[in-house]
């Protein structure tokens, strides 16, 4: 059995992390008017940016894909061996096509880089040495050459595929940003994600409307509100006057005080014990701003309003958080 020596462990952790560290920071430098050539390409591009690569590189070009997908520049990976029989179909001449290789001599990319020159697609290259066959055949080359891998052979691609990563989120972010890509566009290509039901959601989507609002009349008797308070299971019931605008609200923590003041619950009218001025919300309002009214003021549970100030919804801090925005 292999002896384990923890020191060990921890001190090739944090070489690794500190080599791998060094190589991104050396990529500051390299930010230059290739970088910029790179985003002006893709910029203008009026397909899709094709991005490429094989082995260790794929796997990097994948994920550079996936980040251009999301954040406004719609890409989408092709693995070159796949290209060379039958996926270049995938590939038109309105397309740009970025190109990973860390030698810049990967034999795939190479088998189909007449083809992409042939139908006058752009090229971008991103490889670790400049003098390469692929960086002298683009028309926009990133340098990402590493001093060297954390592999302790040399052999497993480990600085270069997280320099080059690096390089794929610097052109990402570099586009997002001349593009004016916000974080609700980001949102609408995450529907599914905790940021996108944050940015779409609104209070229309989640409140509780109709019958299921829990509402009375000014003179109801504060023993009545509560049977209304215990049906509708919001924890609160709207107060109302005789042309339905909204006068105040009687939540649980109402009836806590009123409780604790020695008023007879068996005899008292809801309005002598609401809470007048109360907090509202309008259907069309985003519900993370629901979220953040309820934790400003330490409330559970808000009344939705129209413009005429009449009660069409209610919600509480239960539906934002079955609805995730929390």
């Amino acid at each position: 059995m292999t002896q384990i020596d923890p020191k060990a462990l921890i001190a090739t952790g944090q070489r690794t992390i500190a080599l791998e560290a060094a190589c991104v920071e050396a990529l500051v430098t390299r930010i230059d008017h290739s970088f910029t050539s790179a985003c002006e390409l893709m910029l203008a591009c009026q397909g899709r940016i094709v991005v490429t690569g094989m082995g260790k590189s794929g796997h990097i070009a994948n994920k550079i894909a996936a980040t251009l997908a999301s954040t406004g520049t719609p890409a989408f990976f092709v693995h070159p061996g796949e290209a060379s029989h039958g996926d270049m179909g995938m590939i038109t001449s309105k397309d740009v096509v970025l190109a990973l290789s860390n030698s810049g001599s990967t034999a795939e990319i190479l088998t189909i880089l007449p083809l992409i020159k042939r139908m006058h697609a752009p090229l971008v290259s991103m490889t670790g040495v400049p003098s390469s066959v692929l960086a002298q055949n683009a028309d926009a080359h990133l340098d990402v050459s590493v001093a060297d891998e954390a592999c302790p052979h040399g052999l497993a691609p480990t600085s270069s595929t997280t320099a080059a990563l690096a390089m794929g989120d610097a052109l990402a972010i570099a586009m997002l940003e001349a593009r004016g890509f916000s974080a609700e566009d980001f949102a609408i290509s995450h529907p599914g994600g905790a940021l996108g039901r944050r940015l779409l959601l609104k209070v229309e989507d989640i409140m509780h409307s109709g019958e299921h609002v829990p509402q009375v009349s000014a003179s109801t008797s504060l023993k009545e509100a509560l049977l209304v308070i215990t049906e509708k299971k919001l924890g609160m019931t709207a107060i109302v006057d005789a042309n339905n605008q909204l006068l105040g609200i009687f939540t649980d923590g109402d009836l806590r005080r009123t409780l604790d003041n020695g008023t007879d619950i068996h005899t008292a009218i809801v309005r002598d014990v609401m809470t007048s001025h109360c907090k509202t919300i309008r259907p069309d309002v985003l519900a993370a701003e629901a979220l953040a009214i309820m934790e400003e003021d330490k409330i559970n549970a808000l009344v939705v309003t129209d413009t005429n100030n009449h009660p069409v919804g209610a919600l509480n801090m239960h539906d934002l958080l079955r609805a995730g925005v929390i």
